[in-house]
């Protein structure tokens, strides 16, 4: 079986052609500046990749170029577009409507549509990508896996924020999150890789650590807190953006500055956090080059980044009553010794113990970076958000053929 499983962004349309048999990649691409004169299409398959300027106009000539490129007689890694079975589609926001993929009717395109106002930027562009793909496959089920739906499962006390309580029947106010696929995906291969069941008592905090970061309580294998809220730009301080933040800030900097809602929004969102803080980068590579150079600024936004993190680790486990398991994913999660040795320091109370040499030289796929004496396992799991897309939509495509 294979599934086709699409990522469609405002203007770029990421895709990955995955064999169920194997569950690994056969093919895979981005076609980038949709609607711009200098749009180009990238396609990896078989060992060869290409890179050709085309013009995209909309994401319906992007999705005609990239079924193109999969069928293609030298890059292609099909002979006929009947050989994909099944399409996935990543959508940001159901609106807490769904807690799982769906296959995609006009009810479910209703719910991504109500949700526009919550996810402008990406909700519009992950519903043409639905469209075309539907113009151009008629009859090929297709499948809605919701980026927060993972944590659809979260109990009010978690989601509900203490504002009128109206705002949140009347306007849908409430915690969402973001990253569930990727909390999903890590949570359950922790629980296989230490061979629980994850549905009795078992207490994970996952964190994904990137440009956009986010924290997850996971218990019982449903999600039960997250740190990003209404919007991705809430918990722990980012790339560029604040994290958690004081509402009132903005309206004393608004004055002071003589600046709009719309203006101090945008510098949240892309001139603060790890930016904003060193004044170096929003990237840790730089940071951490930075850091050992003597900057203090960009130590300072390092200690800021793994200070909250930890206080979402320690809020966590103590909202659980324990934690069993700490896994770290995503490309700082993966990738940063430094960030990750931070983090577990000073967790010691509750357990927590690293190994300093295992969490320095990682192995490959899952790695136990656990150190003598640690009662919580701590463990680096690449995450794979496309693969946990693809399963769902191979199960739902099954169930409709049935």
């Amino acid at each position: 079986m294979k599934i086709l499983v699409i990522n469609a962004g405002s203007s770029s349309l990421k895709y990955q052609l995955i064999d169920m048999d194997t569950e690994l990649p056969i093919a895979k691409g981005i076609c980038e500046r949709i609607g711009q004169s200098t749009s180009c299409i990238t396609h990896e398959a078989n060992g060869k990749k290409f890179k050709a300027e085309k013009p995209m106009p909309t994401h319906t000539e992007a999705i005609e170029l990239m079924l193109a490129a999969l069928v293609d007689k030298e890059y292609g890694a099909i002979s006929d577009m009947k050989e994909i079975d099944a399409v996935g589609h990543r959508i940001l926001h159901s609106g807490g409507v769904y807690d799982r993929s769906v296959l995609i009717n006009e009810e479910v395109m209703k719910v991504c549509a109500d949700n526009i106002d919550l996810a402008p930027l990406h909700q519009p562009a992950n519903i043409t990508g639905v469209r075309a793909c539907q113009s151009i496959m008629p009859g090929v089920p297709m499948v809605a896996t919701f980026d927060n739906a993972f944590h659809a499962t979260m109990p009010e006390k978690a989601y509900i924020f203490g504002l009128p309580y109206e705002y949140y029947t009347d306007y849908k106010v409430r915690r969402y999150g973001a990253h569930g696929t990727s909390h999903r995906f890590v949570s359950g291969e922790a629980a296989k890789y230490l061979g629980v069941d994850p549905s009795k008592g078992f207490k994970v905090i996952t964190c994904h650590l990137g440009n956009g970061s986010s924290i997850a309580a996971v218990k019982d294998g449903k999600c039960f807190d997250t740190s990003m809220s209404f919007t991705p730009l809430g918990g722990v301080p980012m790339g560029t953006r604040t994290g958690d933040l004081d509402p009132a800030i903005l309206e004393y900097l608004g004055a002071k500055l003589n600046l709009g809602l719309k203006d101090l929004l945008t510098i949240c969102n892309k001139k603060s956090g790890m930016l904003g803080v060193s004044g170096v980068s929003s990237d840790f590579r730089d940071l951490s080059t930075a850091a050992k150079e003597g900057n203090h600024r960009a130590q300072l936004a390092l200690d800021i980044f793994t200070y909250s993190c930890k206080k979402y680790v320690g809020a966590y486990a103590a909202a659980m009553n324990g934690a069993d398991c700490i896994v770290f994913t995503a490309g700082i999660g993966e990738h940063d010794a430094y960030v990750r040795k931070c983090i577990a320091e000073d967790l010691e109370f509750m357990g927590v113990v690293i190994d300093e040499e295992k969490n320095e030289n990682l192995g490959k796929g899952i790695c136990d970076i656990t150190g003598k004496g640690g009662k919580v396992k701590v463990l680096v799991i690449p995450t794979n958000e496309e693969l946990v897309i693809a399963r769902d939509t191979a199960e739902l495509a099954l169930s409709c053929k049935k």
